[in-house]
């Protein structure tokens, strides 16, 4: 039995603060930022891709698989990651940090789970740290289900990669209280005011 044809769609993507997004709900969660790979990073619901140019627009090309590709196509691109990504709503989709979210399809369609995503890039090297209006990086986004794996790198020659590669990870701030959790502050506050009575 063949495997079935994957689906595809490109669009152009908004990158704000050198970064585009993987993500499966409207809240963001402050991530850090961990260059060890240079090109790829994540926590469970949301993955982080970083770009050469700091704003503007990049081309996104994405594939949803039920399966792994038979084969890299290092010769194309400058720079090729598998990183592994955990949806907990099993709706992961290409997201801006700061614009509407593009037309792609959702990238996780078999639901919650750990994923494998391989991400190519080239072009970050062509305006680096720059703000474009037209596109001068592409990416290709090659998602299937998967096992949790470390990181498997195929192809790592951009300069901007290697300058990443090159700084220390910078771990996530604490996360603040949600608005959503006034139970919890109702009751922090009036354990505290039960002390404070005599």
């Amino acid at each position: 039995m063949t495997e079935p044809a994957p689906t595809s769609a490109s669009s152009p993507v908004r990158v704000d603060h050198h970064t585009f997004e993987l993500t499966d709900s409207d809240k963001r969660v402050p991530t850090g930022f961990d260059t060890s790979n240079g090109l790829v990073f994540s926590r469970p619901g949301q993955a982080v891709i970083c770009t050469g140019i700091s704003a503007g627009w990049v081309n996104v090309s994405v594939q949803v698989r039920r399966h792994p590709p038979a084969q890299v196509d290092a010769d194309a691109w400058e720079e090729i990651v598998d990183h592994s990504v955990e949806t907990t709503t099993g709706a992961l989709r290409v997201a801006s940090v700061m614009s509407d979210t593009p037309g792609l399809p959702v990238l996780t369609p078999q639901g919650p789970g750990t994923y494998r995503v391989r991400v190519h890039a080239r072009g970050r090297d062509t305006a680096p740290d720059g703000a474009v209006d037209e596109p001068v990086e592409e990416y290709l986004l090659i998602v299937w289900p998967a096992e949790h794996q470390p990181d498997q790198v195929h192809r790592q020659t951009d300069h901007y990669g290697a300058g990443l590669r090159a700084q220390p990870s910078r771990p996530a701030p604490p996360v603040p209280m949600a608005q959503g959790d006034d139970g919890l502050r109702r009751r922090t506050r009036e354990r505290l005011r039960r002390r404070r009575t005599p």
